[in-house]
């Protein structure tokens, strides 16, 4: 007979919180931002699914994902979270993407003081992400993973809603990106805010043009 003991009943429990909170179910309103590819979508810089593939890939590389995720990696590892609030926001490329991580972080911020009833304090996603994860027995790893992987979701699926792009071929190139997102989630664990750097000038570009569109589906 199999024993199941209660460490790790408690670690399955903590990988189910997590995989709760990094959900594209979870009510953050994740599906209303598209991290500034509605742009290219609407002027036809992007329009097909190789196209989507690699404005997504370019970004979990060389984007704010990454450094997201940098800065999510610090918080988990108990960096002071204002500080690193502070440094985040001072990154910010244009006021929409300052928009994005603010009330991402404030809804899910919300959430999480309802649900453990304890105040917790705005902070930008990513950061909040990583505090509110320090509790958990899992690994670092595989909140970065996690929250990785939730970031390509939410830009594919931004471009599934705008464009022709069927779900099939949109889960098929989120399960290619996976073995991307491991790689670039153990970069992430190891970087600490000397290596921060970005640099992707076109989608910081559009993200800035995005907010004078004169019809917008997605808030960014």
């Amino acid at each position: 007979m199999t024993m199941v003991t209660g460490t790790s009943i408690s670690m399955d429990e903590d990988r189910l919180l997590l995989w709760q909170w990094l959900s594209p179910a979870f009510p953050i309103g994740v599906f209303a931002y598209s991290q500034g590819m509605e742009e290219p979508m609407a002027t036809g810089t992007i329009r097909t699914a190789a196209e989507v593939e690699a404005w997504v890939t370019a970004l979990l590389h060389h984007g704010s994902p990454r450094m997201d995720a940098v800065f999510c990696a610090q918080a988990h590892a108990g960096t002071d979270p204002e500080l690193l609030s502070d440094l985040l926001l001072a990154y910010v490329s244009c006021a929409e993407r300052e928009t994005e991580l603010m009330e991402q972080g404030r809804a899910f911020t919300a959430l999480m003081t309802s649900i453990s009833g304890e105040t917790v304090p705005i902070r930008p996603y990513p950061v909040a992400i990583g505090v509110a994860t320090r509790r958990l027995q899992v690994s670092r790893h595989e909140v970065l993973q996690l929250f990785l992987h939730g970031a390509a979701a939410q830009m594919i699926s931004a471009a599934t809603r705008f464009l022709p792009l069927g779900q099939s071929v949109a889960q098929a190139m989120l399960s290619r990106l996976a073995p991307q997102i491991i790689r670039l989630a153990d970069a992430a664990a190891k970087t600490d805010l000397d290596g921060i750097a970005t640099f992707t000038p076109g989608a910081d570009m559009a993200a800035m043009r995005h907010e004078t569109l004169d019809v917008r589906i997605f808030r960014t």
